[in-house]
């Protein structure tokens, strides 16, 4: 196990503070909001790469009493999705992504206290994260989108599992189906956000619940956080991985030798029984 000292630098994308067994995680992409484009090199696969592992480290240290999750800039993350397909993937190019995004969000669950997300502007791309989260704060100006289907990807890397925990059946596939932007307000509404608040006040919020949570004790806060999120972790191990295999499938390409190539740079090895190169 890593110290705070240790973990707390090695993120570049990835900010963190502690005081008083508050740990505050600001995500960023060159000091702004997150960006997790996939035709930006500087920014991709940064975060996406390193969140998983962050929130293992923060996780296994017990000195940590309550998470608060923030972004930098004006927004929380993005950027809004293009209308462009991703880049077609090989099967063992999709894994890669598949382990990735499994571990990222089951790591975040895998964190044993209580979780406040600041959400300081708009949620355009992994907004789920959000609401695996206990305490969502939105800013005012904060909006919210899933961009799967937007850019003609199946919304199967646990999307599809945490949209209907916290919007409901109907409303989540409709929300998924058309890639539809919600406001702070919308989703206050429909109980995905606890509060609203001016951008300005937002943070001093999220202290002021951590704060009243820190005094709780440990075990208390730990075994609350534990129950209460005990129903999205089994529905999460139930259909995550079904979810991320259907929405790999829909991304393959009829040129394995070709975008293997691209997934993995180098001589080839395996070879098809007609002589097509793997």
């Amino acid at each position: 196990m890593l110290t705070f000292d240790e973990y707390s630098t090695k993120y570049p994308c990835i900010r963190m503070e502690r005081r008083n067994g508050i740990l505050l995680m600001t995500t960023h992409s060159k000091g702004g909001t997150i960006n997790w484009s996939y035709t930006d090199p500087e920014a991709y696969p940064g975060i996406y790469y390193h969140l998983g592992e962050a929130f293992h480290d923060i996780g296994s240290d017990v000195e940590n009493k309550v998470v608060i999750w923030t972004g930098a800039g004006d927004g929380f993350s993005g950027p809004a999705g293009s209308g462009k397909k991703a880049p077609p993937r090989s099967a063992r190019g999709w894994e890669r992504s598949n382990w990735k995004g499994r571990h990222m969000q089951m790591s975040l669950l895998d964190i044993d206290v209580p979780i406040i997300c600041a959400v300081n502007g708009p949620a355009l791309k992994h907004g789920d994260l959000i609401f695996l989260c206990d305490i969502v704060l939105a800013a005012e100006h904060a909006t919210f989108q899933d961009s799967h289907l937007y850019c003609d990807t199946v919304p199967g890397d646990g999307a599809h599992v945490i949209y209907p925990m916290v919007m409901g059946i109907n409303r989540a596939r409709y929300f998924l189906l058309t890639s539809e932007i919600i406001t702070a307000k919308q989703a206050q509404d429909l109980g995905m956000v606890n509060e609203i608040l001016p951008k300005e006040k937002l943070m001093a919020r999220a202290w002021e619940l951590a704060e009243m949570l820190a005094k709780k004790p440990p075990l208390a806060t730990r075994f609350a956080r534990t129950l209460l999120i005990h129903d999205i972790r089994k529905k999460m191990l139930e259909m995550q991985g079904y979810g991320l295999a259907l929405e790999g499938l829909a991304n393959m390409d009829d040129n394995p030798a070709e975008i293997l190539d691209r997934d993995f740079p180098g001589p080839t090895q395996v070879k098809l029984r007609t002589g097509q190169t793997l």
